[in-house]
């Protein structure tokens, strides 16, 4: 039975025509996926479905939801088709969350307004939602308010509320954009039991191809407002007949192939500065490292972070060490709170261990001040996850480039040309400079990023989910920007993400890290061709890639809402599939297993079913 039907929808916003002719349909049971790039009009269809429209945008065509044309709804009409007819679930959960009330009273309402349930079978429905989508300590987590909130907290908060109101066509735009490969599968897997077991239809909006191909029964693709291509999920994966399909697909990385986002051989004009031309304090040059020179290593950190919720705090980093040297790539992998964005804030110098070292091009950074520390992190730069809230809204983009040199003394001539020069080299023009980040698109908005950690020509660069939040065009294109930079032999490279395919792609080494603890490590083509760790083995096998259905007999880790305690053996044992009692009773350390070194007692009598099914 047709739930939603859309036929000939155009939507225009002033003078910019944002869809040209749309035609689309959603069967109750059925999973239909919307993929596209950015500015494609994905956003604009579904808010056309639930009246959100942006104020003096004209639409034409028919939003026809159960019969009723959605275009034609009053307000009251519109009011209950909101939530009991079809509920979207935004891209950007911190904007659709009210900052005032807690998440835990802000699904309670709609459980109430929706369902009719009372206060206090609310609550325990909501606790439930929660578990449902992933967060640990769900019941706790219930008087949390959105700031209190990681990213990936507030985005499985969102779906919660999408999915509690009960609609008939729950529509999610973007829902998995920065979750991990595990949490990803678990909630697109929540999607699919939607249509399967509540018989909802739902339309899947997304940029990730691979992911979501697993789960769609149709694909629609569209460019530019205007639906280019569409049919069934393996039809068009394997057949696409669209050049803008093909070149989509064509741009979506497989962590089980190694991709070339690294040139052979560093760039000739890769910038890398012999130690008397590196900027910085114009006074002094500082020693530039060589090739296999050691740029930060950290030994045996533990970081605990304080907690409002009572004594104790969270223990965020357990007895990590990690060598970086100029000329090579790490790669950091992990689930959501394994610890990932904390170790790059220790590599940085921006936390103090607890207990441990950290040393940064041979200095500590726990015992500089003033001038000395502030040289000391100029050269170590990040390039954040969020490219356009990680520029200032007031500055240029000159500007905001400008910034480490300005403050290392650079004076205002050397720094225009070197603020040319680096914009330049990330492949944009003069133009950009007198830009301010609300004029910038998402891929030219990291390429400033890069630039800005660039400009002060540093020693370590750290990498924090620079694609996650990028379509797949722009993401391959910023990978080769990153691939250039991450080649040049007198820097050291450190690369956080989600994404497995993408770690292949230029990383020489992988760490692969769980609540806090290193797990496994070793050269990224041993590890992940032949992972000893079963964890190592559960992310890549929820890693999504466009060949084959949803894997079967590999490595699944059973859901645990709630963090293994402290001392209690493996910390991984409540989750693993081979866990004995031994396991739960011994704490694991790493040793070495062939070319890697792994945290796992059972390591060397694992199958490997990785590998078996290569």
């Amino acid at each position: 039975m047709t739930l939603l039907d859309i036929r000939d929808l155009k939507v225009a916003i002033g003078s910019v025509r944002a869809l040209a002719g749309v035609d689309l349909t959603v069967a109750r049971g059925e999973v239909v996926g919307l993929v596209g790039e950015s500015g494609g009009g994905k956003s604009m269809i579904a808010r056309s479905v639930v009246g959100l429209l942006p104020r003096g945008a004209r639409a034409t065509g028919q939003v026809l939801f159960g019969g009723r044309d959605v275009l034609t709804m009053d307000a009251a009409e519109l009011a209950a088709h909101r939530g009991a007819g079809a509920a979207i679930c935004f891209q950007n959960p911190r904007g659709a969350l009210s900052p005032t009330r807690s998440v835990g009273r802000q699904l309670t309402d709609r459980l109430i307004t929706h369902q009719g349930m009372d206060a206090a079978g609310a609550r325990e429905a909501a606790v439930a939602l929660f578990e449902s989508v992933g967060i640990r300590s769900a019941a706790r987590r219930f008087t949390a308010y959105p700031h209190e909130l990681s990213g990936g907290q507030a985005q499985r908060v969102m779906i919660s509320l999408a999915t509690g109101c009960a609609p008939g066509l729950l529509i999610a735009d973007e829902p998995t954009t920065g979750l991990d490969v595990t949490l990803t599968r678990e909630i697109l897997r929540r999607f699919r039991a939607a249509a399967d077991d509540e018989d909802r239809g739902v339309l899947l909006i997304s940029h990730d191809l691979a992911s979501i191909a697993r789960i769609c029964d149709r694909l629609i693709v569209l460019n530019a407002g205007s639906v280019v291509e569409h049919g069934p999920t393996a039809g068009l994966l394997t057949a696409p007949a669209h050049p803008y399909t093909r070149a989509l697909l064509a741009a979506v990385p497989d962590p089980n192939k190694p991709a070339a986002y690294r040139p052979l051989t560093g760039p000739e004009d890769s910038g890398a500065s012999s130690a008397g031309s590196r900027p910085g304090d114009p006074g002094r040059a500082p020693a530039a490292p060589e090739a296999g020179d050691e740029v930060v290593r950290v030994e045996d950190a533990h970081v605990v972070y304080g907690s409002r919720f009572g004594a104790g705090g969270h223990h965020a980093l357990r007895g990590v060490s990690l060598t970086v040297r100029a000329g090579e790539t790490v790669g950091v992998v992990g689930e959501s709170g394994s610890g990932k964005s904390t170790l790059a804030r220790l590599m940085l110098g921006l936390i103090t261990p607890a207990r441990g070292t950290v040393t940064l091009v041979g200095q500590d950074p726990a015992r500089l001040r003033g001038r000395k520390l502030r040289e000391l992190r100029r050269r170590a730069q990040l390039v954040f996850q969020d490219p356009i809230g990680s520029l200032s809204p007031r500055r240029t983009v000159a500007d905001a480039v400008a910034e480490p040199l300005r403050a290392a003394g650079m004076g205002a001539a050397e720094r225009a040309g070197r603020v040319a020069a680096v914009l330049e080299r990330m492949g944009l023009d003069g133009s950009y400079a007198d830009r301010r980040p609300h004029e910038l698109s998402g891929g030219q908005a990291q390429r400033v990023g890069i630039a800005r950690a660039l400009a002060g020509e540093p020693d370590l660069i750290v990498f924090d989910e620079p694609t996650s939040a990028l379509d797949v065009t722009v993401q391959a294109q910023i990978l080769k920007v990153i691939g250039e930079v991450t080649a040049e032999r007198g820097r050291g490279s450190v690369f956080i993400s989600h994404d497995l395919a993408t770690v292949r792609g230029f990383c020489d080494r992988v760490v692969v890290l769980y609540l806090g603890r290193i797990v496994e490590e070793g050269p990224v083509e041993e590890v992940f061709a032949r992972p000893r760790h079963p964890y190592t083995m559960a992310l890549l096998a929820a890693a999504p890639t466009l060949t084959g259905p949803e894997e079967t007999g590999r490595v699944h880790l059973t859901r645990d809402p709630d963090e293994a305690a402290p001392g209690g053996g493996c910390a991984l044992a409540p989750r693993c599939p081979f866990a004995e009692d031994a396991c739960r009773a011994e704490e694991q350390e790493l040793r070495p297993l062939g070319g890697v070194r792994v945290a796992c007692r059972r390591a060397g009598e694992l199958p490997d079913l990785h590998g078996a099914e290569r």
